[in-house]
């Protein structure tokens, strides 16, 4: 049998209260990313963010790993994409941002199996040039992609006929798990080697791909709250190919 891949997965670090310590920073990450990453046959090593990271130290923790994902959190700061602040901008996180951007520049040189997940997608999208829409329902006049803060929704998306994304999960329109307030600028990626591979019904783009890439590939939604595993499998086998290869 062979070796399980690897797969680093970027994670928060929070205040956390473990009785009887209280307010404890820690680095933490929901449970749910790591077991569909071992439902999918594959090792999970959490990756603390640092903000004193530079390519080479980024470029030396992904030479240890087969696959990155780039998991959900807090906004980008707009400063990385030349802009001012919404007034709903969550505080920045600049430990996660310099960390995640670096990892995502050194995956896309390495051609390391890259899954980007909620803000794992808008880091993808920034690293690459992009930019981000701020508060959505100042657009889309709804809340439809938050409604209720600390509890997942669900909503419809549409999936691009001929993409990755449609290779693994089909053409026909899927109900995902859904929890942010920003999105990816769709016209910031036209300078990007990334395509929208599926949209919301009001214009948000709900995943993005590089068809160049050996798998490079991120959802807006958060497949790790769902029961459908398909997105890990495909990419853990990417992990296993490129470490097999």
């Amino acid at each position: 049998m062979s070796p399980r891949p690897v797969i680093g997965i970027s994670c928060y670090v929070e205040e956390v209260d473990r009785i009887p310590w209280r307010a404890q920073r820690s680095a933490v990450l929901p449970q749910m990313y790591v077991e569909h990453v071992q439902a999918a046959g594959g090792i999970a090593v959490v990756l603390p963010p640092r903000e004193d990271v530079d390519p080479e130290m980024a470029r030396a923790v992904l030479a240890r790993l087969d696959g990155l994902m780039i998991a959900g959190g807090a906004d980008v700061e707009s400063s990385r994409y030349a802009a001012q602040p919404h007034s709903t901008a969550q505080a920045p996180r600049r430990d996660r941002d310099a960390w995640e951007i670096a990892l995502a520049d050194a995956a896309d040189d390495l051609d390391l199996p890259t899954l980007g997940i909620c803000r794992g997608m808008q880091v993808l999208a920034v690293a690459a040039g992009g930019a981000i829409e701020q508060h959505l329902p100042d657009r889309v006049g709804h809340d439809a992609h938050l409604p209720t803060p600390g509890t997942y929704a669900a909503h419809p998306v549409s999936v691009v006929p001929g993409t990755t994304l449609a290779g693994l999960l089909g053409e026909a329109d899927l109900d995902v798990p859904t929890y942010h307030h920003q999105g990816v600028d769709a016209g910031s990626l036209d300078h990007t080697a990334y395509r929208i591979s599926a949209w919301h019904a009001d214009g948000t783009p709900e995943a993005m791909e590089n068809p160049e890439a050996r798998f490079r590939l991120a959802v807006q939604w958060h497949p790790e709250a769902g029961t459908d595993g398909r997105l890990f499998d495909a990419f853990v086998t990417a992990a296993r190919e490129r470490m097999d290869a």
